[in-house]
């Protein structure tokens, strides 16, 4: 995985080195005193303070101000880029390195911050292994895919596209254990950071053992929960990070942080643009700038095609550290780019005394009103359905600094994953007539991660283009769910083993204490099936939830990711109740909290 960009590389420093210094404090304090005591007895207010400030966690609820930002009421500036002060009475409401919110109280093993279902009871049950969810329901063949009739692969990626600009969640910095050392990369050990997926008896793809897992590293802690709470008075239970801004604000492409803003903008010239590669062209349009990293995990042009010698290319840069992640990704990233420069030579055009700060704000205020009316109006009609769009998503009411936008957990860590069940096992490349391109063919999807050499050298983002709008998405079924390419072979040619999408899902929720699949319906109204025959009437699949409880033992325990995709799609939507209450409760807060919406197209 990709690691987090500077100013989020900072914020996770900062939780992880409180966490760790408190961990290592408790462990002492225990060992002398042999009983529970906390760090902070051995430590005075001074000290406290002390170590906050090294930690630089205090910077992180620093209460910026907001009256003297320039422009405050009329472009999302460098400052706002992170979107500290779109509210003026809660300035870190919706900001990027703020936490997710918990629209229902964490579970944990220790009710404080180990990961969920590890070594406790739920519900007088043990949750199943994730890797085991994984093979007995999630499991299915390219062979079984059936086409969605209605929504081409673009519903799929620009699903994707619009969650990178919304969430992203940082891993711990550190892929060793605080302390011992361990590489959690190569050992099955569980010590924090590590969160390793054991393999489960008689797997059909990795061995069995000890020393078989799944490598896996916890989210970063939020300075002051978990064990740092008591420092500044927070959140006793451990939470996560977001490290974008709650608002569609095209921090994918622009960057969430104001020292990333800038680095992606042209300077060289007053056209208000942004950098474009100088190295390679696309049949003579615009292709990303490279990443200046030294760190090259998308040099995977020689393992994919088992040439020593092949030239690689370096990973593009945007504002989303996720644009390689997939080919199809990075072409909608590359047209988003062409749009902005394409929107401020032609402002300069009409505007040419304006200077090059005014033409890239209003080419943004352009892109940012395009995004938001791409998703109200083209977008989530299809995926929550037609309730959901008249209760929750109706005529816009306007601007409510009441309305808290913050990203919750639950939407980022499992309910707007949805998608991940839309996702064919290869990616289209179609030709000018919207046949298969005999030059550069439809390429398998594993083999299109981190691979952004296939755009310079393989026809560049038409074809890909193409093919996401002429191509049908893959129709999540109840039987065909996960395809291998994202269950078995996730990132295969960058990371030491192919990892699995639907196990990572899960135990990214428990990671984070998500509660369980019948407390989130509740939270929605719905009904909370109690035993097999009410689960399979929920689900209209008796043969499903007997699968299901047989592995959780109670509808309570079943992961929400799990239990939200498993239900029938809602009437005109693509996912089930669950997650059209969940998604659309979401979009309701986005658009509601957002003082610097536009409007005029929200409305249309």
């Amino acid at each position: 995985m990709k690691q987090p960009r500077a100013g989020t590389r900072s914020a996770v420093r900062s939780a992880d080195y409180m966490a760790q210094t408190l961990r290592l404090l408790q462990e002492r304090v225990h060992h002398v005193h042999k009983r529970s005591l906390n760090a902070t007895d051995l430590l005075s207010r001074d000290d406290l303070e002390k170590l906050a400030e090294i930690s630089g966690c205090s910077a992180q609820v620093a209460l910026p101000q907001c009256r003297t930002t320039p422009n405050l009421d009329k472009y999302r500036t460098a400052l706002q880029g992170t979107s500290v002060c779109n509210n003026i009475n809660n300035p870190r409401q919706g900001a990027s390195n703020t936490p997710f919110v918990c629209w229902l109280p964490a579970e944990y093993d220790d009710g404080i911050f180990l990961p969920k279902g590890k070594n406790q009871r739920f519900n007088n049950f043990l949750l199943p292994l994730v890797r085991q969810v994984s093979n007995n329901i999630l499991s299915t063949l390219d062979a079984g895919v059936l086409n969605d009739r209605e929504f081409t692969d673009m519903l799929t990626f620009f699903g994707q596209w619009n969650d990178h600009d919304l969430t992203f969640t940082p891993i711990s910095p550190s892929i060793r254990s605080f302390s011992n050392g361990i590489d959690c990369d190569e050992s099955c050990e569980q010590t924090e950071p590590c969160i390793p997926i054991p393999i489960p008896p008689g797997d059909p793809r990795l061995p069995t053992g000890p020393d078989s897992c799944i490598p896996a590293f916890r989210s970063a802690a939020v300075c002051g929960t978990g064990l740092s709470a008591f420092n500044f008075g927070g959140e006793p239970k451990r939470e996560q990070i977001n490290a974008l801004t709650a608002f569609l604000d095209l921090g994918q492409v622009y960057g969430s942080e104001e020292k990333l803003a800038l680095s992606l903008r042209d300077l060289s010239n007053d056209g208000g643009r942004l950098r474009v590669n100088t190295e390679f062209r696309d049949n003579g349009r615009e292709l990303l700038p490279f990443s200046p990293l030294q760190v090259n995990m998308c040099a995977t042009r020689g393992r994919v095609t088992n040439d020593i010698n092949a030239r690689e290319v370096p990973c593009f840069i945007t504002g989303d550290t996720r644009a390689d992640e997939n080919i199809a990704l990075t072409s909608v990233h590359t047209l988003f780019l062409r749009e902005h420069n394409r929107l401020a030579r032609g402002l300069k055009r009409i505007k040419p005394h304006w200077d090059s700060e005014t033409l890239y704000q209003e080419a943004r205020k352009i892109m940012g009103a395009y995004t938001q009316s791409f998703v109200f109006r083209d977008y989530l009609p299809h995926i929550v359905g037609d309730n959901e769009m008249r209760t929750r998503l109706g005529r816009y009411p306007g601007y409510n600094p009441r309305v808290n936008p913050s990203i919750s957990n639950v939407f980022a860590t499992a309910a707007f994953r949805f998608a991940h069940l839309s996702i064919q096992p290869f990616l289209s490349r179609l030709d000018a007539n919207y046949r298969e391109n005999n030059r550069f063919p439809s390429v398998l999807l594993y083999k299109a991660f981190f691979t952004p050499w296939r755009i310079v050298y393989e026809g560049g983002i038409d074809p890909l283009l193409r093919g996401l709008v002429g191509r049908p998405a893959k129709l999540n079924t109840q039987d065909h769910i996960m395809v291998d390419a994202v269950r078995e072979r996730l990132f295969q040619f960058v990371m030491i083993l192919g990892l699995d999408l639907g196990s990572l899902n899960m135990e990214r929720g428990r990671d984070h204490g998500l509660p369980g699949y019948n407390a989130y319906r509740k939270l929605c109204s719905l009904s909370q099936p109690r035993n097999q025959a009410e689960l399979a009437r929920v689900l209209n699949n008796a043969d499903l939830a007997r699968r299901l409880l047989q592995l959780y033992g109670t509808a309570d325990n079943i992961d929400v990711w799990m239990g939200g995709l498993s239900e029938p799609f809602v009437r005109g939507g693509r996912v089930g109740p669950l997650f059209a209450c969940l998604i659309a409760t979401q979009f309701q807060r986005i658009r509601q909290g957002d003082r610097l919406s536009s409007r005029q197209f929200l409305q249309g």
